[in-house]
């Protein structure tokens, strides 16, 4: 028999199993739908996600999404019910009649599939939404008014998502990624799906334990890559197969949001409450002890010490970071400040990717290839953080898209090639440059709005420089504006004292 066959097969006997103890109908599989929104935001910044700011997945979109093909080869006998997906790229709080429009939806669409046997939520765990504390946790409520205390809920979250008690009493389930940079997103959710079926399979009712943990880092500080986040999360496979541990996750949280809930975390999911608070303890106790080894994992310096080191490098391409303005951890991306320190410096054989600034797009594609255009480049999402850079561009290329909301253009602008975006995103493939018919393994120096770098840009570094620059998700945390709701963290409070404790959800006791 074919592998395929037999789990389809297996599966199918497992459900016959639980329908019978569960009085479903002969011949019948539990309904399990699923949908969710993802955004890192930062307070610090004074942009807002809108609704053009989302890309959303609606109901056959998302079944035929590349993201959730596992759904279908992963239980091929479980139909999972797409409701609605929506996700941006990081930045400034959601607005607030955006995320009421969009959970509208989603709730709607979540009516219409009941009655559900499970709900399988795709989240981050960073969405800050204006004038609200703890989003997620509205969201998962939300949902849970709709489907009612007997449908099981599972959610997959980002490494750098924050949790909470109103979080943990909604959920049934959790698992968070296990890699920064993030190469474990189709494992996460197949972790969190996998928990589901098995649950509704079984008729097994979950504990849910959370340990908060007071320490708050940059994902730059907080890496898998290397120590402590190396040694701290590669433990997490093996504490899997604990008996009575369905899940262990650990939770970096998100530093750049003013929220009580913000803070490092250990959740774990399972059926033997004393097995589950042991790891949650140890892996929490853990944390803490390693709490003043979380470091950069590449050379940081000051900007224009960075470009001075770019210059001098004897080898290429020099990558350098502008981590104060990276739009994937909720930075503006409309920064033109490296731009002027590598002009001020006369830096050649640079290119750039990218800044956000869709005026100077426009004027491009008005312009032409080839042609020479005057410029005001930069602060145009956020005049309040950064100021422009006034320059002469000739255009290079343009990228064929009608949609002016996507457009791209790459500029020359003395010894520096630019690429301009008239939306805010990420550079962080090498497509993002060759696309444009820019090659950036062959430059001398590479500028990307990031913090640690994302695989294909770290193996084309040589060397990789970040530069501590300004910006709405700035390195330099401790001083970050005073905060109103987030409680006392280390490092922002250095002397804290900590003894673990676990938390039970209380569904855990329904």
């Amino acid at each position: 028999m074919q592998r395929r066959e037999f789990l389809k097969t297996a599966s199918a006997s497992a459900f016959a199993l639980a329908a019978s103890s569960r009085g479903w109908s002969a011949g019948t599989t539990p309904r399990i739908a699923y949908g969710g929104i993802g955004i890192e935001s930062s307070t610090y910044g004074h942009i807002r996600a809108r609704m053009e700011d989302f890309t959303i997945l609606r109901g056959k979109e998302a079944d035929e999404n590349a993201r959730f093909a596992f759904l279908k080869t992963r239980y091929p006998a479980v139909p999972f019910m797409p409701t609605l997906v929506a996700t941006a790229v990081p930045g400034g709080p959601i607005a607030r009649d955006t995320y009421d429009k969009i959970k509208a939806e989603f709730l709607e669409r979540l009516k219409a599939l009941l009655p559900l046997d499970g709900l399988y939520l795709p989240m981050h765990g960073a969405m800050f939404v204006e004038g609200m504390q703890d989003a997620e946790a509205d969201w998962y409520e939300s949902a849970r008014n709709v489907v009612g205390p007997k449908c099981r809920m599972s959610a997959s979250y980002d490494l750098h998502g924050n949790i909470s008690k109103r979080i943990i009493d909604t959920l049934d389930m959790m698992s968070a990624f296990r890699t920064a940079p993030h190469i474990d997103r189709e494992e996460t959710m197949s972790r969190a799906c996998d928990m589901l079926v098995k649950c509704i399979q079984e008729n097994i009712r979950t504990t849910l334990m959370w340990a908060s943990i007071p320490v708050l880092m940059p994902g730059e500080r907080s890496s898998t890559e290397w120590n402590p986040g190396k040694r701290l999360w590669s433990q997490l496979p093996e504490l899997n197969k604990t008996p009575g541990v369905l899940d262990v996750s650990m939770l970096v949280g998100y530093v750049w949001a003013d929220e009580p809930r913000g803070a490092a975390s250990v959740v774990v999911t399972g059926t033997n409450p004393a097995a589950e608070e042991k790891v949650a303890k140890n892996l929490a106790q853990q944390y803490w002890d390693a709490r003043r080894e979380f470091d950069f994992g590449t050379e940081v310096c000051s900007l224009d010490a960075c470009v001075q080191k770019a210059l001098a490098s004897k080898t290429s391409p020099v990558v350098l970071a502008d981590s104060g303005d990276n739009p994937t951890g909720g930075g503006n991306g409309d920064q033109a400040t490296v731009l002027e320190a590598l002009l001020k410096a006369g830096a050649k054989d640079v290119v750039f990717g990218g800044i956000a600034d869709r005026p100077a797009v426009e004027a491009c594609y008005q312009a032409g290839v080839g042609k020479t255009v005057s410029l005001s480049i930069g602060a145009t999402l956020d005049p309040y953080a950064s100021k422009p850079v006034k320059v002469q561009a000739t255009v290079k290329s343009l990228l064929d898209i009608a949609d002016p909301a996507k457009r791209e253009a790459a500029v020359q602008i003395q010894g520096i090639t630019l690429i301009l975006s008239a939306y805010r995103r990420p550079y962080h493939e090498i497509v993002d440059f060759t696309k444009m018919g820019i090659d950036p393994k062959s430059a001398k120096i590479v500028v990307v709005k990031s913090g640690y770098l994302e695989p294909q840009i770290k193996a084309i570094a040589n060397p990789n420089l970040m530069a501590l620059t300004d910006g709405s998700i700035n390195q330099d945390i401790v001083h970050l504006p005073t905060n109103k709701y987030r409680k006392p963290t280390f490092p922002f409070v250095d002397d804290l004292t900590f003894t673990p404790t676990v938390y039970t959800s209380a569904r855990s006791h329904s």
